[in-house]
């Protein structure tokens, strides 16, 4: 297993302590992980929903009726479409930038594919995390029970 700076520990020279210790440690780290890979994936549901906002904003149908615009997560007020050719888009830390329907998807767009990336780079740490867990769940157990490791 690889240390933070990329030297290899051998496991079975812990001692039970040792390895309970890093057990924990990679506890929280791949919990630490896992809720940072379901706020990015939260996130990316957002910006998709927001892909779904301007592309019904542009439908004829929908174009001049009432609609509810949400304050909150959980407070909506009833309210009309000013434009169906801009928008206002979150740009972050409670700015906001008007663009055109085109430019807004293309961020949106963008944001997306670049949550993506980082979900899929995260993932693999994840898995690798996991993995080392595992092996030393395993190096635990097998000292504990005094159970001799395979190889």
């Amino acid at each position: 297993m690889a240390s933070p700076q990329g030297q290899q520990i051998e496991l079975t020279s812990l001692s039970v302590q040792q390895l309970t210790q890093l057990k924990k440690q990679l506890d929280a780290e791949l919990e630490h992980l896992t809720s940072s890979f379901q706020s990015l994936r939260t996130a990316q549901s957002k910006f998709r929903d927001c892909l779904k906002s301007i592309s019904s904003g542009l439908n004829p149908k929908t174009a001049d009726r009432p609609l509810l615009v949400p304050l909150t997560s959980s407070l909506y007020v009833p309210g009309m479409l000013a434009s169906s050719t801009h928008v206002l888009v979150d740009v972050g830390t409670g700015f906001f930038i008007e663009k055109s329907t085109a430019d807004a998807s293309d961020f949106y767009n963008r944001k997306i594919s670049d949550l993506g990336e980082s979900l899929k780079d995260l993932e693999q740490i994840v898995q690798g995390k996991a993995s080392n867990l595992r092996l030393v769940e395993d190096v635990l157990r097998a000292k504990v029970t005094g159970t001799p490791m395979e190889g």
